[in-house]
């Protein structure tokens, strides 16, 4: 069976209590958090701990480190160790910088601060980035070279970047630590079109089977067992359930529900 677990962007009103706390009540094997490098204190970390204890909830992944020419290299480093602090099993990783060099050696020095917790660093891909398929993402980690590097695989951006299932089934296993999960409508933003493409991520995902996107198929193409980060970034689900463990309910529901159909 796949460990679920809670996305941040599912919940992204929330701070990181409210998303462990709701993912522990939801029934959620793992959470995963947003850190703002500018905004998170110590406090945030302390209390972030404290609830991880108290519900017996690890962290999947921190996000986001997102590679830009005007983002300080500090504020990286600052959430790989927010969540080395937290026992997270990896960070979430995108870049938008022009110069593909630059992604790589910020990938590379990330991945040598991430060393010592042993903890992933993923480079997802797709068209909101200029990391745009996956043939690109590997290209960049190829150049990486470092243990600690991998790739995230999100079904979307998998749909929307016109990567074919069949090159994610010949990934090898030791570069996907986790993946993340969700459906999708038909209609495909135009690339060209920066603020359809978010709106797309951001707002009209779908639940497990309410889409078209060949998910049975991924999952197969995918690892045994991974772990998969339910990805559920959707307005109709902010609108339908505002309390923070009725949402969380509901994304896991219809996962698992999908699971059950598909085995």
């Amino acid at each position: 069976m796949n460990r679920l677990s809670l996305a941040s962007g599912v919940l992204p009103e929330f701070g990181a209590v409210d998303v462990i706390e709701a993912g522990a009540a939801a029934g959620f094997d793992a959470a995963g958090l947003w850190v703002d490098p500018v905004e998170w204190t110590a406090r945030h970390t302390r209390e972030a701990a404290a609830a991880l204890a108290a519900t017996g909830m690890p962290v999947l992944d921190v996000e986001v480190v997102w590679i830009r020419p005007d983002t300080p290299l500090d504020d990286h480093r600052k959430v790989l160790d927010v969540g080395a602090a937290l026992g997270a099993a990896n960070v979430l990783c995108v870049s938008s910088h022009p110069d593909e060099g630059e992604t790589v050696a910020q990938l590379a020095g990330l991945c040598r601060h991430a060393e010592g917790s042993g903890m992933r660093v993923a480079l997802e891909f797709g068209i909101f980035t200029r990391v745009a398929t996956l043939g690109q993402a590997l290209a960049v980690l190829d150049r990486v070279g470092h243990p600690m590097r991998a790739v995230l695989v999100d079904p979307i951006h998998v749909d929307r970047s016109g990567t074919p299932i069949a090159q994610i089934a010949a990934l090898d296993p030791a570069l996907l630590p986790y993946a993340q999960f969700c459906d999708a409508r038909a209609q495909r933003p135009d690339p060209a079109d920066f603020d359809a493409v978010i709106t797309d991520a951001v707002d009209l995902r779908e639940q497990p089977g309410e889409g078209v996107l060949p998910l049975a198929a991924l999952i197969e193409a995918l690892p045994a067992g991974i772990p998969l980060s339910l990805e559920l970034r959707s307005a109709a689900l902010r609108g339908a359930f505002a309390h923070p463990v009725l949402r969380a309910k509901a994304v896991l529901d219809a996962a698992r529900s999908w699971m059950e159909r598909l085995a």
